[in-house]
């Protein structure tokens, strides 16, 4: 039987393919935490890096969502016994220059286990960009139930403010992304407990994904923050220049 399909135990990647990389080996080594954690079976790397370039085709600068979608009985308490992987490929959607974020109505929990994984349970994340759609926003900042600040439904922050970097702590209730780790190779970043009164008074918001690599927030609810697109620049070249390292492997 599905579990991912009746119990949503599933998990995934969203790669921005360029090869076998260091950026790739830090999606797989996210992925098998998360089996790990939760108690599922999961593939070894090279498995993964196959089913990926079989699915490319030997075609680069793509989309690709890894999948891992569990197999098991019927009975919810039960572990999942094996695993299929379904790789999903497309075109490279281009990235925004800036984006308008909205406050979102709805909160996490910080020790809701499931927000510290990419997991295909993915309905909150789906309920904060509709309605950050709706209000004409590209997405929504979530605080937790100490009006903490997390994350976005698809992206971590990253605060700029008197010269220093700042990104919401782990412990809040997010999922610590892989372009956000390399960034933290980098450069000095502090991992804080963060309210809404600090993101307001930044110098400089961005969102990090592996697709859009780092945007700056040209506003928040209304309030316009300064775009510094220079140092927009100079984050990206740094996350551009340390995912296309070897693996290692």
């Amino acid at each position: 039987m599905s579990r991912s399909l009746y119990y949503c135990e599933g998990l995934f990647e969203t790669i921005h393919w360029k090869g076998k990389n260091y950026k790739l080996k830090k999606h797989y080594e996210r992925l098998k935490r998360s089996c790990e954690y939760f108690g599922y079976p999961f593939p070894k790397y090279e498995e993964f890096v196959q089913e990926i370039e079989r699915a490319t085709a030997g075609n680069k600068n793509l989309y690709v969502k890894y999948l891992l979608l569990f197999e098991g009985s019927e009975y919810y308490g039960d572990y999942p016994e094996s695993y299929k992987a379904k790789v999903v490929v497309k075109e490279l959607p281009k990235a925004p220059q800036r984006v308008k974020l909205c406050l979102s109505s709805y909160r996490r929990h910080s020790k809701n286990p499931v927000f510290y994984h990419k997991t295909t349970n993915f309905l909150f994340n789906a309920l904060v960009k509709r309605e950050a759609k709706a209000r004409g926003y590209f997405d929504g900042v979530v605080l937790n139930e100490r009006e903490l600040l997390t994350e976005t439904s698809s992206a971590n922050l990253l605060i700029y403010k008197k010269g220093r970097f700042f990104t919401p702590a782990r412990e809040s209730g997010l999922l610590w992304g892989t372009t956000l780790d390399l960034l933290c190779e980098e450069l000095q970043i502090k991992e804080e407990l963060l309210s809404l009164d600090f993101l307001r008074e930044a110098e400089s918001v961005f969102i990090l994904n592996s697709l859009i690599k780092v945007v700056p927030v040209s506003e928040i609810e209304g309030e316009p923050l300064r775009e510094n697109e220079k140092l927009a620049r100079e984050l990206k070249e740094i996350i551009e220049k340390k995912e296309v390292l070897p693996d290692s492997d």
